[in-house]
């Protein structure tokens, strides 16, 4: 999978000059923890999170309201491209304990969101069922019997029976548009495990 798969789209976003009550509203209301801050053309410049904003609110003697998004938001702001794997994302969430991983496109402007809740999601499909959709996905690729799937906590083993490398790319790049496939792998022989996770 890819971030283009999972993420939360479209985004909800603030710019600079939002003030702080808004972007709090705008995080109440919608359950966020942040909210990626975007200039007039839709680039990504930074990004706000509960913290900052309770952080702003009850600095010492700073007024209320007396703050505009941009004078709290972390800038620059990390994000991803639409086709980073989820596996890369989720570590980024993991290592840098962050909540909100905003997505761009290639001209670096916000088209969506990935959240743990977003990550979360696909983990509550079962090892059985994304080794379904996986060799269901397969066989438009060589046909039913090519291909041998195992899923395993989301990553998936596609064993190929007519031993072609040629096809292996493509077939990674279908078994990880696979909601649940958090990774994956296709190489030669025969997979002789009768596991729950194999189709």
């Amino acid at each position: 999978m890819r971030a283009r798969d999972i993420m939360t789209t479209p985004a909800v976003t603030v710019n600079p000059t939002t003030e702080v009550a808004k972007a709090a509203t705008l995080l109440a209301d919608n359950g966020f923890s942040a909210l990626p801050v975007v200039d007039q053309d839709g680039t990504l410049v930074g990004i706000v999170t509960e913290y900052d904003l309770v952080r702003g609110r009850f600095a010492e003697g700073t007024p209320v309201g007396g703050h505009a998004v941009g004078e709290l938001m972390t800038s620059p702001a990390e994000s991803m491209p639409t086709g980073a794997p989820v596996a890369d994302i989720a570590q980024a969430v993991v290592d840098r304990k962050r909540r909100c991983v905003p997505i761009v496109d290639g001209a670096n402007r916000v088209v969506g969101v990935v959240t743990r809740r977003d990550l979360v999601r696909p983990l509550s499909r079962s090892d059985v069922d994304i080794a379904i959709d996986v060799r269901a996905t397969l066989t438009v690729f060589g046909g039913r019997s090519r291909w041998t799937v195992r899923v395993s906590d989301g990553a998936a083993v596609v064993v190929d029976r007519f031993d072609d490398s040629s096809d292996w790319e493509v077939a990674r790049a279908l078994a990880e548009s696979v909601s649940g496939v958090v990774r994956s792998k296709v190489h030669s022989g025969h997979i002789n495990d009768d596991s729950e996770g194999t189709a």
